[in-house]
């Protein structure tokens, strides 16, 4: 919590007063659909309640807070983009958040069965690749809308289906191992409503998530051998 505080709410601040200081032309704040919570509805519009549920995503939109609050009253043109599940290549891969692409993709080519949350059929994640978010993060530098944008793909799959993906393409065919559910409040499905980031940023995502593990296999094996896990 101390770590997370100090990055995205004082980290945010320092940032904010040095962009008002300088008249910048926009602010962009990169936010986080963990805010979320467990919403009420999916597809989730940017209109949903906020309901943290663990400190990160908690002191996210405390940072999402502070740029908004600055845009209002300090003039700093600004919006914040609420990323969902980002994957694919340059992402840190040492984290212990890291992607469930990376984590699943070292685990096979380790000859490790696969292991997922038992339920991973029906669990389904807005997994967005990477490109796709910096194709939104390009647009959102133009004269648009302050706000808050959704930066997903709409189309949420499961964790069952990454693992037969990547099993597919590194010519594998591990059993997989199920594990208990993990803890209250984990976001098990996650699907964004980019209805507003369509019209506002004109934005559409491009890669489906074939196409962004098939870019992503080069990297996974280069990278693979290290203690990421």
């Amino acid at each position: 919590p101390n770590e997370y505080f100090r990055a995205n709410v004082d980290g945010t601040f320092n940032v904010l007063q040095a962009s008002k200081e300088a008249k910048v032309d926009r602010f962009i704040y990169v936010a986080s659909s963990s805010s979320y919570g467990i919403p009420d509805v999916y597809p989730t519009p940017e209109t949903a309640e906020i309901r943290p549920q663990y400190p990160y995503a908690l002191t996210k939109n405390m940072g999402e807070q502070l740029v908004l609050h600055w845009s209002q009253v300090y003039n700093v043109p600004a919006l914040s983009l609420r990323f969902f599940n980002v994957y694919g290549p340059r992402e840190y891969y040492k984290a212990k958040t890291s992607s469930m692409v990376i984590q699943l993709g070292h685990q096979i080519l380790s000859g490790k069965a696969p292991r997922l949350f038992k339920g991973s059929v029906k669990f389904l994640r807005d997994f967005i690749n990477i490109e796709d978010v910096l194709q939104a993060n390009i647009k959102a530098c133009k004269p648009i809308k302050n706000g808050t944008y959704n930066v997903g793909t709409g189309n949420p799959r499961s964790f069952q289906e990454i693992s037969d993906t990547l099993q597919k393409e590194l010519s594998t065919n591990l059993s997989v191992e199920y594990f208990a559910n993990p803890y209250v409040g984990y976001q098990l499905n996650t699907q964004a409503d980019i209805t507003s980031t369509k019209e506002n940023l004109n934005y559409e995502p491009n890669y489906s998530l074939e196409e962004g593990i098939q870019n992503y296999i080069p990297e996974i094996k280069r990278l693979y051998g290290e203690d990421i896990l």
